[in-house]
């Protein structure tokens, strides 16, 4: 073998060892997880709210991304019940006077004992020095969580973008958002 060929040999190798490791590089930044968490919240539930929102507060200073999709009995939670909604057909005003009406309206999933037992909690953290799930909600947002409100929920109950709460990532979308959310996040939960 000749000095030259030797060369255009070395040369050809590095050339594809380079195009081997960006292409490495690709696969890696594709299939490898986010820095983020993504949270299903389901339950409308005092207390799984409230594990919600201080699970989000706290990824959200270990985490890049933190997005919560509030679907079902969860979505009341987001209500502000200071905002007059217009106009609502029968099914929607039954909804709207049978669920809760924003966050502090929540009870708790377990020893409510009609209305004693959330009494008896929200007066215990005020005690204590804990946050109100209103107070944690303003800390997510003030942390960056991004919040989704699903849009199938939203319609099914008779809420409308206009009597949810003040909120700046808070956006309408449906399942396939969450799902591509979830599938590159290093941690997805369901509350």
């Amino acid at each position: 073998m000749t000095s030259d060929t030797q060369t255009t040999t070395v040369d050809q190798l590095a050339q594809r060892v380079a195009e081997l490791q960006s292409q490495l590089d690709e696969l890696r930044e594709s299939s490898l997880p986010q820095d983020k968490l993504s949270m299903v919240v389901f339950s409308g539930d005092l207390d799984r709210q409230l594990a919600a929102f201080i699970i989000a507060t706290g990824a959200a200073a270990m985490f890049e991304e933190v997005v919560m999709f509030f679907t079902f009995w969860a979505t009341p939670a987001l209500r502000d019940p200071a905002k007059r909604p217009g106009p609502k057909d029968m099914m929607a005003k039954m909804f709207g006077w049978m669920l809760p009406k924003g966050a502090g309206s929540l009870k708790l999933s377990k020893m409510h004992m009609a209305g004693m037992g959330t009494g008896m909690m929200k007066g215990l953290m005020k005690k204590k020095g804990v946050m109100s799930l209103e107070q944690l909600m303003r800390q997510a947002a003030e942390s960056g969580v991004k919040i989704y409100v699903c849009q199938m929920s939203m319609e099914l109950m008779g809420f409308s973008t206009d009597e949810l709460i003040d909120y700046p990532d808070l956006k309408v979308a449906g399942v396939a958002k969450f799902l591509a959310e979830a599938g590159t996040s290093k941690t997805t939960l369901f509350i």
